[in-house]
């Protein structure tokens, strides 16, 4: 074969490689990587393409973890120009540009977490432009705990403690407890991941007491409180004895007065006849008196 057939051959072997390798293709590395919130992250994305870089294209995309119905755009590169996402403003940027599509995103939030896409395409490259995925998992100690109660406070009554805690990765573990004036732990109804309540029934005197709702995970541990006071209404019985007794005193009292009075009227009566006889017998003596000088001198 000459250098001809040679030339032709090698040809062929080259069309027949550029029609295999012609796509873009794209790897990420890793197919999931964990920040902790407010850290920077790199997110990569390498490439290869057999055509020059003038046309190269790159667009990320994130699919929210909180809303996977929602997706949005994160960066683009297009043309030698970078367009950030209102979202990520400030926040993102390319690395090795534009040998490499790896991006670095700073100040993570929760709200970052999900899935992220990385797609280049290379025009005049052949075939579908080259996708990979991964996944960000954002970690967040929990955010400070609002604590509710509702229900009827008075003696006999119903109460429901409620703990809601708007963030927190992994999910943060509800604990309710009761601190004073003795500390126990409660059992707590989870209500999907944000909320632990616990429903107290029939309520006294001994239910009063604070309580504490803690919110916990491997980042941290946030704290809310509720004072809890129950209404018992006072004891009438201790106000029926005193009532009883201190009529008994007054009619005893009254009682006294009449023997009292009584006794009074007839010592006077007594006094009276006692005095009236005295008088008359003096009367007496002195009208048989006269009588008796006469008869002396008789």
């Amino acid at each position: 074969m000459g250098c001809t057939g040679w030339r032709l051959l090698w040809l062929a072997c080259l069309a027949s490689t550029f029609l295999q390798y012609g796509a873009v293709r794209v790897t990420m590395g890793e197919s999931g990587v964990e920040v902790v919130q407010g850290d920077s992250v790199t997110l990569p994305c390498s490439f290869f393409t057999m055509m020059p870089l003038f046309r190269l294209s790159i667009i990320w995309t994130l699919t929210p973890l909180s809303d996977p119905d929602s997706p949005m755009q994160v960066i683009v590169y297009d043309h030698g120009q970078v367009i950030e996402s209102p979202s990520f403003m400030g926040r993102v940027g390319f690395v090795g540009m534009p040998w490499s599509a790896d991006i670095i995103l700073n100040y993570t939030r929760v709200s970052d977490a999900g899935v992220y896409r990385c797609v280049v395409s290379n025009p005049p490259e052949t075939g579908d432009p080259g996708i990979g995925e991964l996944s960000l998992t954002v970690l967040a100690p929990p955010s400070l705990p609002v604590c509710l109660w509702e229900g009827d406070t008075d003696a006999g009554g119903n109460v429901l403690l409620s703990c809601v805690v708007a963030e927190g990765f992994p999910t943060p573990q509800v604990i309710w407890e009761k601190l004073e004036p003795d500390k126990m732990t409660l059992p707590v109804n989870k209500d999907g991941d944000t909320m632990g309540s616990v429903h107290i029934a029939n309520v006294s005197a001994q239910t009063s007491g604070l309580y504490r709702c803690s919110v916990t995970n491997p980042l941290g541990t946030q704290h809310c409180y509720i004072n809890l006071s129950v209404y018992t209404p006072p004891d009438n019985s201790p106000g029926i004895l005193q009532g009883v007794l201190l009529s008994l005193s007054m009619a005893l009292l009254l009682l006294a007065l009449m023997v009292l009075v009584l006794w009074l009227h007839r010592s006077a009566q007594e006094s009276k006849w006692r005095n009236s006889h005295e008088e008359d017998e003096c009367y007496n003596e002195i009208k048989y008196t006269p009588s008796l000088i006469k008869r002396s001198f008789v």
